[in-house]
């Protein structure tokens, strides 16, 4: 099983001393030269004049200080980007308090997509950082562009022949789009507020955190779209799923809550 997650707009500061980047190290090491066009552009962007750079990377003048620390990210402490990712799904996650096997599983089978790196797993050591998948760089252009062509053939064998879930939000998609017999093993899911059927929305990222929480800790390792849906109604998940009318499509899985916060 591989899940596609998206990263957080808030990161968790790397802070005090530790070991800065090392785009060698990162998983998926064919991304290495996409990473470090955007890596480069963004830091002397982010080095350069301040109001260009928050204006890039649409940021208000309260959040200069994210500017200033794109421009250190070549020096800037490194940390797992499990720590790094913070916010309502990762809440829910809690990659820090899972048992040893949930963790190494968490590990293998999570894959943060990101604007500056393409993709991450959860181990990956990276330093704190501001660049969503919607910016478009002044040299690189649109980076959902950048990533889409580096990832063309690097993601479906990260894919490998299990199932795909795909938990990202639409700009984080538009980076690498499952096709083929990848798309076929792939499920999509939205969380519905039961007795209306409408898409929830801050409640829909807890409970994608919740979902991935239940999956690696119970051990489960669904084969494709349809075991998913037997593993989460077992897990006490109420789902509705939608088969694809025609091949090479991903399932839709709907999981439905009461909650709408």
């Amino acid at each position: 099983m591989l899940v596609l997650l998206p990263p957080s707009e808030g990161k968790a500061p790397a802070g005090g001393p530790g070991a800065p980047l090392k785009l060698e190290s990162l998983s998926l090491p064919e991304l290495r030269a996409a990473r470090e066009a955007v890596l480069g552009e963004l830091v002397e962007l982010c080095r350069g004049d301040e109001e260009k750079a928050r204006d890039v990377l649409g940021l208000s003048v309260g959040l200069r200080a994210e500017v200033a620390k794109n421009g250190r990210l070549y020096d800037a402490p490194a940390r797992p980007a499990g720590e790094i990712y913070t916010g309502v799904l990762y809440d829910a996650l809690d990659l820090g308090t899972l048992d040893a096997a949930a963790a190494q599983r968490a590990a293998r089978e999570l894959l943060i997509f990101s604007g500056l790196w393409g993709a991450v797993r959860v181990g990956d050591r990276i330093p704190s950082y501001r660049c969503s998948m919607g910016v478009k760089l002044p040299g690189l252009g649109a980076l959902a562009s950048h990533w889409r062509a580096a990832m063309a053939d690097v993601l479906p064998d990260a894919a490998g022949d299990g199932l795909v879930l795909d938990l990202r939000s639409a700009a984080y998609a538009a980076a690498w789009k499952p096709k083929g017999e990848v798309a076929a093993r792939t499920a999509t899911v939205r969380v519905l507020h039961a007795p209306t059927r409408k898409v929830v929305s801050h409640f829909n990222k807890a409970t994608k955190g919740r979902i991935v929480r239940s999956l690696v800790t119970a051990g489960a390792e669904p084969g494709g779209p349809a075991e998913l849906v037997d593993a989460l109604r077992d897990l006490g998940y109420r789902v509705e799923v939608a088969a694809p009318a025609k091949g090479g499509t991903a399932w839709r899985v709907d999981v439905l809550v009461d909650e709408v916060h």
